[in-house]
């Protein structure tokens, strides 16, 4: 047995974004509304899979960064920072935080604010406003040496203080360069996989929230270009093979979709080679079931 092309072109299809499109426009008027010290400059923007156009039917959370750009944190030493002429600023990421609390507390009401999550702050549902996770961010500098090599974002949890650092502009750019590379084929093969992934956990509730929609969507990032098939029987199973080969033999290889970061390892925006295989494992069981 197999999953017909015609499932497979259903679960291809984009959900719906207006709500996520209603979530951030509230979000950029709560903070417009705020009356912000001179100088602190902001940008609120989407992430995630209603940025990336990858969010299939059902996806609910809306994923925003608002990024404090007015400053920026670095991996420089302060001998590096000293040459670079880069000083300390007086304005920083704990001030923005408490700052962008309050103008979505002011705008939204204390009772839809939930302000108790480590990573992000979330908007309640309501009406035709999803959720919204919030993180609050600022920009982040990736230096080799003196010279800049990447620009992403810096936050901290604020329940362990561990530093988190990411690239949600890199993913969008890289994903819509392959997307571009594989003849528009990449991202509703990863809306398949989204779906694919939703079936088994609906199959195996033991395995719910095992494999993260950010993680699935790195993994097929690294997968070949040349797999990506007009046929949507054909590109699941060039995919799959080609991951069960792979992360036997070259996982060391896998990138985020930013580039830069490792996919595999110990570190919060990591995952790890074991999940990854039995996702792999539990697809091609779906696929023979």
């Amino acid at each position: 047995m197999s999953i017909s092309e015609n499932q497979l072109e259903i679960w291809s299809h984009q959900g719906a974004t207006d709500s996520a499109q209603n979530t951030h426009q509230a979000i950029r008027r709560a903070l417009e509304k705020h009356v912000w010290r001179d100088g602190v400059t902001y940008n609120p923007y989407l992430q995630g899979s209603y940025a990336n156009h990858t969010n299939t039917y059902g996806n609910s959370d809306v994923d925003l960064v608002v990024e404090l750009t007015s400053v920026f944190y670095n991996d420089l030493t302060e001998a590096q920072k000293s040459f670079l002429n880069i000083t300390k600023a007086t304005y920083g990421i704990d001030d923005f935080r408490a700052d962008v609390i309050v103008a979505l507390t002011d705008y939204f009401g204390s009772q839809n604010v939930d302000i108790s999550g480590g990573k992000s702050v979330k908007i309640l549902p309501n009406g035709n406003r999803l959720k919204g996770d919030v993180v609050i961010a600022a920009t982040y500098r990736h230096y080799d040496g003196t010279k800049l090599i990447a620009e992403g974002i810096v936050f901290w949890n604020t329940k362990t203080g561990a530093k988190i650092i990411n690239y949600p502009k890199l993913h969008l750019d890289n994903g819509a360069t392959k997307n571009a590379n594989t003849s528009q084929r990449y991202k509703p093969t990863v809306r398949i996989f989204k779906n694919a992934r939703k079936r088994i956990y609906e199959n195996k509730p033991l395995l719910a929230n095992r494999f993260p929609s950010y993680y699935v969507e790195c993994l097929l990032y690294n997968v070949q270009n040349s797999q990506f098939s007009a046929s949507r029987q054909d590109t699941y199973c060039n995919v799959v093979n080609w991951l069960n080969s792979e992360l036997n033999t070259n996982s060391s290889r896998f990138k985020c979709q930013n580039g830069l970061i490792p996919l595999f390892g110990n570190d919060s925006t990591q995952w790890n080679v074991a999940d990854a295989k039995l996702l792999v494992s539990e697809l091609i069981s779906l696929w023979n079931s």
